[in-house]
Formats: C-alpha cells, sequence, structure tokens
C-alpha cells in the first residue's frame, strides 16, 4: 500500500509525516525505516523507525532510490513500513513521468510483501498526475 502526500512547501507535511511514523510505531509490528534528503529531522522517534539521510548514500535518482529500498528489505525481513519525506529532493528529480514510474513499481513492491510506504512531495495538488492523485 503506497499513501502519497502532497501539498505547498511549509504546509505541515513533515509533521503529518512524523504523527503518521508515532501512529505506526505504536500499532504495528516490525521496523519503520524513514528515508530523508538531508538528516533534518532532530528529535526523539521510538526506537522500531530507522531515520536515514539519503545524501549519506548517494542516493540522487529514482533508480537508485528504487535499488536502495529493495536492498533495505533484502536486508531486514522485518520492516513493515517505508516513510519517505520529500521525494523530489531525495531523487534530485521532478519529472512527473519518473515519478509516476516510481509510485507504480513502488506499490508493485509493497504489495506482495504487505509492506506499507507513506511518502511526501511538495508541489500543488492541482497539479498533481493521475497517477499521483491515485495514492493520495
Amino acid at each position: 500500500m503506497v499513501k502519497l502526500i502532497m501539498s505547498g512547501s511549509g504546509e505541515g507535511k513533515t509533521k503529518q509525516l512524523i504523527t503518521l511514523m508515532e501512529e505506526a510505531a505504536e500499532t504495528e509490528v516490525g521496523c519503520m525505516v524513514c528515508i530523508e534528503p538531508t538528516r533534518n529531522m532532530s528529535f526523539n522517534l521510538r526506537h522500531q523507525t530507522r531515520m536515514v539521510d539519503a545524501s549519506e548514500f548517494a542516493i540522487d535518482s529514482f533508480e537508485n532510490l528504487r535499488g536502495f529500498i529493495s536492498g533495505l528489505y533484502a536486508g531486514n525481513y522485518d520492516i513493515s513500513h517505508i516513510f519517505m519525506d520529500n521525494l523530489h529532493k531525495i531523487t534530485h528529480s521532478k519529472d512527473p513521468a519518473e515519478t509516476d514510474k516510481f509510485l507504480n513499481w513502488l506499490d508493485g513492491f509493497c504489495a506482495p510483501l504487505n509492506l506499507k510506504a507513506t511518502l511526501t512531495i511538495s508541489g500543488d495538488p492541482s497539479t498533481a498526475t493521475e497517477t499521483m492523485q491515485k495514492y493520495m
């Protein structure tokens, strides 16, 4: 299951993501991973949530992110939820076609594994593609 949160810059997406991570840590069994563009989230999350600074791993494209997520799961089958804060900053791309392709890949990756993914994108929701709207 993939969930997309999209709104303008400074409209509370990260705060909403933090709330969702806290709720997931209380209710879900397994580990959570949060991938962020740089280490910005300086707060205390529960130990079930691992924060990953994408810049430390040279994640700079949708292709790299797909490989990184696959590797994370291959190394830890206990992951139940992947959170990503600001997908376009992580991938260094705002290409709508690539974003759609990634979202569809992620949904296909998560479904058979019972894995959840929640992502944020900065942008006006009225500009979201059909694919993006499907996950909002």
